[in-house]
């Protein structure tokens, strides 16, 4: 209004035209339609900063209180806690009077019992002490009551001991006199009956006949029962049940007899390839041995520890058939006896009734080349006596060989081979299998079951399997399995490192990784617990432990199979 009064006075002054005065009247209400506004806006904006305030000071409020529930919460926790801990302490206490006084008591009827047995002791003793006495008393009386019969009849006892004497030395003589008659009648009757002597030679010549063709026989007899019954020196290791042992182990040899043929590739880890090749070979071998067929003769090379003989023993197994495991390396010592030990092992092969697979180990030993190798007359002899058994195949046996050195071998060795089987390190894929089965094996299982000293840190079991995989390459089966028979002894090995009065030096402590006499110091740690970082240092040992000896092997000369590999997918 007051903006109203100013226009209508100042409209006197302007022109009369009246027009600028409406504009300028029009223009004073729009700035102040303005001014409105701003005012309203200005007014909104404190309002939404004081309701912003308002929720500002809810929330801090609100953080407070959440701030203040949670240190009530941690305080009746603690306190909590601390009262779980004083009854538990008061627990301890009252379980340690406890056992304290049954301590006690355990004493003191222990020293109750022992004096009862004191007392009971002495009172037996007492009377024994009595008994003897009466009884020395006794014998006593009657040995003088003896000795003073036996005085007052002298006379009489003196006389009958004349008498005696005196009949026994005529019955004496008459005896000698009967017995002479009677010899000298009876040989010369004997010398002048001429049918009397030819009997008694004929008689003695038989008898001798007699002696000498029963020692024979019992040695024909002897040899045959060994054949049959007993196992050739040169044998190792077989599976072939004997007499004497089903005597012994009556159970075990009805289970071994009753049980199913297995598998031939369980816990086998091999390539896809290699595992499709000898699981022919087995299907092969197991039908062979139904049809009652000729078995053939395989040759399986490759490095150390690639489960040559752990395969041989399976493909038996599955076969249903027996298996007998000797070593080249025991024909050489023997001399000559090596060939009648050679013949004594295939006459005893020849007896199997389910079929027997002999396995061969380290055949290199003594079927080397005849005309370039330098070999005794006795080991050249059995070498013979080997091919000539061999020399045709067998529905008795069958013949597996094992070498890591198969190119020494004696042409006609070859020449009796039928098949070939290359049994190279594991790759990757195939060390990780391994890794995993044997942590299965020698950690997991015994330390789940609980029966054993060992437990688990927490860790990634799969991921740390991979990474051990993926350093242990070129590792064989039997380093990968010896490495996780060695992490069941962590502490064992640190120990042996540690201490400088140990007599091993560093290298020959790692070399003696799952040796027997660490088992049986297996688990010697204070807690048993297996952890990562000790897994780690066994395996950078182990893979050291590779390296040294690959080392070894270039020095003496590369080996043909150190450089065997089976061609695969990244290969």
């Amino acid at each position: 209004m007051g903006l109203q009064g100013d226009v209508r006075g100042s409209s006197d002054l302007v022109d009369p035209t009246r027009g600028h005065a409406k504009e300028a009247l029009s223009l004073a209400q729009m700035q102040e339609q303005t001014l409105q506004l701003e005012q309203q806006s200005k007014l909104k904006e404190y309002e939404a900063a004081v309701e912003q305030l308002k929720s500002e000071q809810i929330r801090v409020q609100a953080e407070e209180r959440r701030k203040t529930l949670s240190e009530e919460t941690r305080q009746h926790q603690a306190r909590a806690q601390y009262q779980d801990k004083l009854a538990r302490q008061r627990y301890d206490d009252q379980l340690k009077q406890q056992q304290l006084l049954n301590e006690e008591n355990l004493r003191k009827q222990e020293e109750s019992v022992q004096k009862q047995e004191a007392m009971r002791r002495a009172t037996v003793e007492r009377e024994m002490e009595l008994r003897h006495k009466n009884e020395m008393l006794r014998v006593e009386a009657e040995a003088q009551a003896r000795a003073k019969a036996e005085r007052e009849n002298a006379d009489i006892i003196r006389e009958q001991i004349r008498l005696k004497a005196a009949e026994h030395r005529q019955t004496i003589l008459e005896s000698i006199r009967t017995a002479g008659t009677l010899f000298g009648e009876g040989f010369r009757a004997f010398v002048t009956d001429w049918d009397k002597v030819t009997a008694t030679v004929a008689g003695l010549t038989l008898l001798a006949v007699g002696v000498y063709s029963a020692k024979n026989a019992t040695a024909v007899a002897g040899r045959y029962i060994e054949a049959r019954l007993g196992t050739p020196s040169l044998v190792r290791e077989t599976s072939r049940i004997s007499v004497l042992e089903a005597l012994r182990h009556p159970v075990q040899v009805s289970r071994r007899l009753l049980s199913k043929p297995q598998d031939a590739l369980e816990g086998v880890v091999l390539s896809p390839s290699l595992e499709a090749r000898v699981r022919d070979i087995a299907i092969a071998t197991r039908n062979t041995k139904k049809n009652k067929s000729l078995y053939r003769n395989i040759l399986m090379y490759g490095p150390p520890g690639t489960g040559k003989t752990l395969f041989a023993k399976k493909l038996a197994l599955h076969s249903g058939m027996d298996y007998a495991i000797m070593t080249g390396g025991d024909v050489a010592p023997m001399g000559r006896e090596g060939v009648t030990a050679m013949h004594k092992v295939f006459d005893w092969a020849n007896t199997s009734r389910r079929g027997l697979l002999l396995f061969v180990d380290e055949a290199d030993a003594f079927l080397r080349k005849r005309a370039t190798e330098k070999i005794s007359e006795d080991l050249r002899a059995t070498l013979n006596a080997f091919l000539h058994r061999t020399g045709q195949h067998s529905s008795k046996f069958m013949l597996v060989l094992a070498s890591n050195q198969p190119e020494q071998f004696d042409w006609a060795i070859n020449d009796r081979i039928d098949e070939m089987v290359c049994f190279a390190l594991p790759r990757h894929e195939e060390r990780e299998r391994l890794v995993r089965m044997y942590f299965d094996k020698y950690v997991l299982k015994p330390a789940t079951e609980g029966k054993q000293r060992l437990k688990l840190a927490e860790f990634d079991y799969g991921k740390k399997c991979s990474e051990v995989a993926q350093l242990a390459e070129g590792l064989s089966g039997r380093e990968i399995a010896q490495l996780a028979v060695a992490w069941q002894e962590p502490r064992v090995h640190e120990t042996l490192l540690a201490r400088p009065e140990c007599c091993l030096r560093r290298d020959e402590a790692m070399g003696w990784t799952g040796s027997l006499w660490l088992q049986a110091m297996a688990y010697a740690s204070e807690d048993g617990v297996l952890t990562e970082a000790m897994m780690d240092t066994r395996v950078q040992d182990a893979v050291l432990q590779h390296q040294q000896k690959m080392q070894w092997l270039k020095v003496e000369g590369p080996s043909p199979m150190s450089t065997v590999t089976v061609p695969g997918p990244d290969t």
